[in-house]
């Protein structure tokens, strides 16, 4: 007789494996698989309502912040406007009195310009605005446009030699390039 071989894992499992019958869980075991399904279920629903209700309140807070913004935007831009005015109405006021004097000589005349002109300069220096370009200064394209050149030996190299307008500037910033003639370049 021979005998067969049987493998060591046989012999140290004498314990058969369980049939498909008895791998299926028991029928009161599906009952609480689906109690905690349907639960977990609900649980999700829950958070996704409170996520959803987060998301909502965050879209209308941003859109608040937005309409509110671009009314402090507006309301910067008029008061900016209305103390520009502000500071150009004297000198509104002094050409109408030139412009409406029915008698005068020219003196009077000459010295309501000059106030005039003290005005302005006022206003400008209220609202940082600086001038800029001399006769002879050294020429600068970054602030100078030059319009005419001419040669004259007793200017030095690159200056102005005249100005029809003055430029004007706020810090760094132009905001009209001086009109100049230039000599020697």
């Amino acid at each position: 007789m021979t005998k067969k071989k049987t493998s060591k894992a046989q012999t140290e499992n004498p314990i058969p494996d369980k049939t498909e019958e008895e791998k299926k869980p028991e029928s009161g075991g599906e009952q609480i698989d689906e109690a905690v399904k349907d639960n977990e279920l609900e649980n999700l629903k829950k958070e996704l309502e409170t996520q959803k209700d987060i998301y909502l309140r965050l879209a209308a807070e941003y859109d608040n912040f937005r309409k509110r913004t671009e009314k402090e935007k507006l309301l910067t831009y008029d008061n900016a406007l209305s103390k520009t005015v502000e500071m150009f109405l004297p000198v509104a006021d002094s050409l109408n009195l030139a412009v409406s004097a029915e008698s005068g000589g020219i003196d009077e005349y000459r010295k309501g310009l000059e106030m005039i002109k003290n005005q302005m300069s006022e206003a400008l220096k209220k609202l940082n605005v600086e001038t800029f370009g001399e006769t002879g200064d050294v020429f600068d394209p970054e602030l100078h446009n030059a319009v005419a050149q001419i040669n004259d030996d007793s200017l030095g190299e690159s200056r102005l030699s005249a100005v029809f307008q003055k430029g004007y500037k706020i810090g760094d910033k132009v905001i009209r390039h001086a009109m100049v003639q230039v000599a020697n370049c």
